[in-house]
């Protein structure tokens, strides 16, 4: 790693080289990059296939794009020719990570894998993302977020009870995995500056799936009982769901009895908190339903908003169920930066925040060249 400026991000002089594409990989290394990292995206020749995910689009390129490709910089390289090969490992001489979600075998294939990576850049960190690792009775096939979703138990978990299985709205598997291997890296430079060594990274959207199963693979090997679809209730907690109001649902997060007292004190209620159905969160499991009516009697003439606001002022966890257009423009999406504007580009700000050494936009997503 090249040495830093005072007021550079955190991972400043960290250079990266990102072969990914879509979005696991894509949105681990604006992560990286929002804090400072030297990131060089390489494309082929065609491009990364999002760039066509549209409309809509910022000129020829799609919103997916944009959203997970600030701060790089960006060239195209057809790794499949010998030139593209060679001009690859003249960049990887002086770099710190490598990232690719290559479908396991084609960088070996061309003489780029691990093995032959780490003799010639023993310090080289290199990260794959893969559907399902390169072993192993699916080892080697290509992975997809909501097929993910579906082996691995997520939309048998998602969705009303009595409806079907249903995929979660955004492409949370991905972005998990890219979560993961930004913490894998950044756990790699951590530990090659004690050995002096890189190492290889193995991070799966299978495993990554697999992660997310709780509390349901809890609850599993403790009761013995398959998870089912709850909708928006909490399988373990009540109240712990959407409720109606006059003016929308409102989303209550009940997870204590003492959130509980105050909620009842809140809607002027205090016969719920004494009532001995609802006096201790198992209490309040086995007659959810008869909260649930109870509740939504109180709820009925309350506006979502005031009501979220007077709750979350007193203790208990509660929110308006907004719209994306809704959470965007809230008065603390802007106070915590987290829309961030320069010309035509509009992005969602880093979560990371670090007091001496915080994210910065640098760079606009690149162009294709």
């Amino acid at each position: 790693m090249a040495p830093t400026l005072p007021n550079a991000g955190a991972l400043a002089g960290c250079k990266v080289i990102d072969l990914s594409r879509v979005l696991g990989g894509p949105y681990c290394t604006q992560i990286l990059a929002d804090h400072g990292a030297d990131v060089l995206k390489i494309e082929p020749p065609g491009g990364d296939e999002t760039r066509g995910w549209g409309p809509p689009f910022l000129g020829d390129t799609a919103s997916y794009f944009i959203g997970v490709n600030r701060n790089k910089e960006g060239m195209t390289l057809d790794l499949s020719q010998a030139a593209g090969q060679e001009l690859l490992r003249h960049l990887l001489a002086d770099a710190d990570v490598l990232v690719e979600n290559f479908k396991p075998g084609t960088l070996e294939k061309w003489g780029l894998g691990f093995e032959a990576l780490s003799q010639a850049f023993p310090k080289l960190i290199h990260c794959r993302v893969s559907g399902f690792g390169s072993d192993g009775p699916l080892g080697g096939l290509p992975g997809y977020d909501a097929c993910a979703q579906a082996m691995c138990g997520l939309m048998s978990v998602n969705g009303d009870a009595d409806g079907d299985a249903t995929r979660v709205g955004l492409p949370v598997v991905d972005m998990v995995t890219g979560l993961n291997a930004a913490v894998a890296i950044l756990l790699a430079l951590n530990e090659r500056g004690r050995s002096g060594l890189g190492q290889f990274l193995d991070i799966t959207l299978y495993d990554c799936a697999l992660s997310l199963l709780h509390p349901h693979a809890a609850n599993y090997f403790y009761s013995g009982k398959v998870p089912q679809r709850s909708g928006n209730a909490h399988p373990n907690i009540a109240p712990y769901e959407t409720l109606p109001t006059a003016s929308g649902p409102i989303f209550l997060a009940v997870g204590n009895n003492r959130q509980f007292a105050l909620l009842a004190q809140v809607l002027e209620a205090p016969g719920l908190a004494t009532d001995p159905r609802y006096a201790a969160n198992a209490d309040r499991l086995h007659n959810r339903q008869a909260l649930r009516d109870e509740l939504s009697a109180l709820l009925a003439t309350q506006d979502a908003s005031a009501l979220a606001d007077r709750l979350l002022r007193a203790g208990v966890p509660a929110a308006a169920v907004q719209t994306v257009d809704q959470a965007l423009a809230h008065p603390h999406t802007q106070h915590r930066g987290m829309v961030l504007e320069q010309g035509d580009y509009k992005g969602v700000g880093s979560p990371i925040k670090l007091s001496r050494t915080p994210a910065t936009l640098r760079k606009l997503p690149p162009a294709l060249t």
